[in-house]
C-alpha cells in the first residue's frame, strides 16, 4: 500500500519510537531515524533492520534540548537529499513533581524538549515536506496527560497539551499543501520512560481507570501512527486520537 516513501521519526531508539521505526521498516519505508545521543547499539540495529527489510535507514543524532544541535540535525537531514513524506514527532521527556515543588529548570527543559524545539524543528521539516509530491502527514505523539492533567505532572501535561493545540492549528494551515496533521494521546504504555518515572502504586491507580485493565504495548501506538500515515486515513485531519485502553 505504501512504497518508496520516507518517514522521519524522532526519539526512535527506544520505547514507542523504536516500535514506530520497526513498523515502518516492515512496510518498506525509507527512514530517517533521529535519536538524542549517539548509540552504537542503535546504529547496528538500524543496519540489521535495513538489510532485513531492504530499505534505507539513516540514523541521526541531536538533542532536542539544544537549538544548535537541532540546527545541525536539520542541515544533516537536508544533505540526505530525500523527499520526506511523513514526520513523527515522538521525542519527549517527563518529570513528576507537585506544582509547588516544580523547579524552574525542569519547567524550562520540559517545555524546550516537548514543545518549543519541536515547534521549531517542525517549522524546518514542514517546509521541506511542502516540496514532496504524493501523500504527506505529520503525527505528533502527545499523551493522555495532555487531556486529563494528571496529578504531579503539571508541567509535562501542559507541554503535551501544547502539542495537541498546535496540531489543530497546523492541520488547518498545512492542509493547503496537502499535509495532514494529527495527534496521538497514548495512555499507560510499557516503556522504560514510563517505568522509570511512575511509581508502582500510581500505575495500579491508573489501571483502575483503564477499561481494558492492562498496560498498552508500544506496538499498539505504532499501529495507529502507521494508520494515520496510510491512505486508509486520507480523510482524517486535525484529530487527537486517544490510545489508552479506554481510560476514564
Amino acid at each position: 500500500m505504501l512504497k518508496s516513501k520516507v518517514v522521519l521519526i524522532t526519539g526512535s531508539s527506544r520505547g514507542i519510537g523504536k516500535a514506530i521505526l520497526e513498523r515502518f521498516a516492515v512496510e518498506s519505508f525509507d527512514i530517517i531515524a533521529c535519536s538524542n545521543k549517539k548509540n552504537k547499539i542503535h546504529i547496528e540495529y538500524c543496519k540489521r533492520l535495513s538489510k532485513k527489510n531492504k530499505i534505507k535507514i539513516y540514523p541521526l543524532f541531536f538533542n532536542f534540548n539544544s537549538k544548535d544541535e537541532i540546527n545541525e540535525g536539520v542541515e544533516n537531514i537536508k544533505k540526505l537529499n530525500v523527499k520526506i513524506n511523513y514526520l513523527i514527532n515522538n521525542a519527549g521527556i517527563i518529570t513528576t513533581s507537585s506544582f509547588q515543588m516544580t523547579k524552574e529548570s525542569d519547567l524550562n527543559e520540559i517545555f524546550k524538549v516537548n514543545f518549543l524545539n519541536q515547534f521549531y524543528f517542525t517549522q524546518h521539516i514542514s517546509k521541506m515536506m511542502i516540496r514532496t509530491d504524493g501523500s504527506k502527514g505529520i503525527v505528533n505523539i502527545s499523551s493522555s496527560s495532555g487531556l486529563d492533567n494528571d496529578t504531579g505532572r503539571s508541567v509535562y501535561s501542559a507541554s503535551k497539551a501544547s502539542m495537541i493545540s498546535i496540531s489543530s492549528t497546523l492541520s488547518k494551515e498545512l492542509s493547503a499543501f496537502k499535509i495532514r496533521v494529527n495527534t496521538i494521546a497514548p495512555g499507560l504504555i510499557e516503556t522504560d520512560m514510563m517505568r522509570n518515572n511512575t511509581k508502582e502504586e500510581y500505575i495500579e491507580k491508573m489501571l483502575n481507570r483503564v477499561s481494558l485493565k492492562r498496560i498498552g504495548k508500544p506496538e499498539e501506538i505504532a499501529n495507529v501512527v502507521f494508520f494515520l500515515c496510510s491512505d486508509l486515513s486520507s480523510y482524517i485531519n486535525g484529530q487527537t486520537i486517544r490510545v489508552d485502553g479506554g481510560m476514564h
